[in-house]
């Protein structure tokens, strides 16, 4: 997907990412180590939805990415499941040390591919 918006912006691509995944499994702060190289052990859940945006400079080229945290509580799932559309890439997220998450995983696909 390449930007052909304002020059001011400077980016030459900007990228839409969505996390998704149960709720209390790390997206939150796997974006903000990512984003601003912060992490709080003390985090508090995500209600609808955050982003943040990260520029990088890959062989000359500045690639924004825009990355949309997702709450992972069912009762945010018709809000947070727009957030979906117009992303080129997602990133599945769930907890090692509970295994419920992980059993999750092919019902937060479905709903991707479904959006």
């Amino acid at each position: 997907m390449e930007y052909s918006g304002n020059e001011e912006q400077g980016q030459d691509y900007l990228f839409k990412i969505v996390l998704i995944g149960d709720s209390a499994v790390g997206k939150s702060n796997l974006l903000a180590r990512f984003a601003r190289n912060q992490f709080s052990p003390n985090s508090k859940s995500t209600i609808g939805v955050e982003f943040q945006t990260k520029t990088i400079d890959i062989d000359g080229k500045e690639v924004k990415a825009q990355i949309w945290d997702t709450a992972g509580q069912e009762r945010f799932k018709a809000v947070t499941s727009a957030y979906y559309r117009g992303a080129v890439g997602a990133l599945l997220v769930y907890d090692v040390s509970r295994h419920q998450t992980f059993d999750s995983v092919g019902r937060w696909l479905q709903e991707l591919h479904s959006k």
